[in-house]
């Protein structure tokens, strides 16, 4: 039990899933499928929208049919945030089997949903704040970016680079100094604004290591994630040509439906693996951080000798009497101590004789004590 090194928290993580296939990959498949429903009922709302404008001739009838097109862009936006929104949610959620396969706990799918939902309102909480955070924040770029090109014309282009380059830089600064707040929120049982504290204290000068760690990680998920689902596309089409070898609007229309059914489908499979296997690398990072940080190794070494809180989430400020969870260390309130409970007595002068009065056969090779 020691701090994590890259590749035991890649092979950390993958043991993990598969430890707990039914409670982390059915829950991420639920997430998935409805942001997939939702994202087939767009792709299908935008195909009939387009069709439509091929019949489009007059000025009025195109500023009436941009009203649906209008709608259905803020639809696509809307389940986008949701997907987000749902995401952090999650990955608090998911933190507690992967905290509790630390010590080679299974966690069912009720267990982790009754271990997380003590703090569900937190997690709603922190993911609304950073939903609405990031939504904020980029529609301020973008706002600044229309003053200027309306003000400045195309000149504005050397003041929209820099801003924009700036904006992703700070945004994703920013997104892993809080990244770790779900997670703090569910193990160490804090609220909205203490998981946010805790979660930029755990990164302080750990930055470039965890950008690091999610930058190869969300590479390997890309690649992934393509590699299953360019085939898979590619059959969706094949299977469209071959229903429909002569293709007319209705028939267009009734594969778009199939294909989109089966892409979406594929979608769901493949981004719930890859969304359950991200949250098990950042869940282990912020174990990896507790660890280097607070001693947690030491915690969770006891708890494993003695099997205590086999049904509790490991990592958690200890349970006192009153069933209230109070820190074990004063000088850090709110999370467990690093030390041992019991502190360490004075140490004694060595008994003589030994063994209760009895000398042994043989004198001791060291010097006798005084008479």
């Amino acid at each position: 039990m020691r701090p994590l090194q890259f590749g035991e928290i890649l092979d950390g993580s993958f043991q993990t899933i598969r430890r707990n296939a039914a409670s982390m990959f059915g829950s991420a498949l639920i997430v998935q499928a409805l942001g997939a429903v939702f994202i087939g009922i767009v792709t299908v709302g935008m195909f009939q929208l387009s069709m439509s404008f091929e019949s489009v001739s007059t000025e009025a009838e195109f500023t009436e049919a941009m009203g649906p097109f209008l709608a259905i862009m803020a639809g696509t936006l809307g389940v986008s945030v949701l997907i987000g929104f749902l995401g952090s949610v999650l990955q608090g959620v998911l933190v507690v089997p992967v905290a509790r396969s630390v010590l080679n706990r299974r966690t069912g799918f009720k267990q982790m949903w009754k271990l997380a939902g003590r703090k569900i309102w937190p997690l709603l909480g922190v993911a609304l704040l950073l939903t609405l955070g990031g939504l904020l924040a980029a529609t301020a770029v973008v706002g600044i970016a229309v003053l200027l090109f309306t003000a400045m014309g195309p000149g504005a282009l050397l003041l929209v680079l820099p801003l924009g380059l700036g904006s992703v830089v700070a945004f994703v600064w920013i997104g892993l100094k809080v990244m770790l707040a779900p997670a703090a929120i569910v193990v160490e049982r804090t609220g909205v604004y203490g998981g946010l504290l805790r979660s930029w204290q755990l990164t302080r000068n750990n930055w470039w290591r965890i950008f690091g760690i999610t930058l190869v990680v969300a590479i390997m998920v890309g690649v992934i994630a393509q590699i299953v689902q360019i085939p898979a596309s590619l059959a969706a089409a094949a299977i469209g040509e071959v229903v429909t070898p002569h293709p007319d609007a209705e028939s267009v229309a009734s594969t778009l439906v199939i294909t989109t059914v089966i892409s979406s489908a594929i979608g769901a499979l493949v981004g719930s693996v890859t969304f359950a296997f991200q949250a098990s690398v950042f869940a282990l990072i912020y174990m990896d951080l507790r660890m280097r940080r607070d001693g947690l190794d030491v915690e969770l070494m006891q708890l494993m000798e003695t099997g205590a809180d086999p049904d509790g989430v490991p990592g958690g400020p200890p349970a006192q009497a009153g069933n209230s969870a109070q820190p074990a260390n004063p000088a850090q309130p709110g999370y467990p101590s690093a030390t041992l409970q019991n502190p360490p007595t004075q140490p004694q002068a060595p008994m003589w004789p030994p063994n209760g009065g009895q000398f042994p056969s043989a004198p001791p090779s060291g010097p006798r004590p005084p008479a």
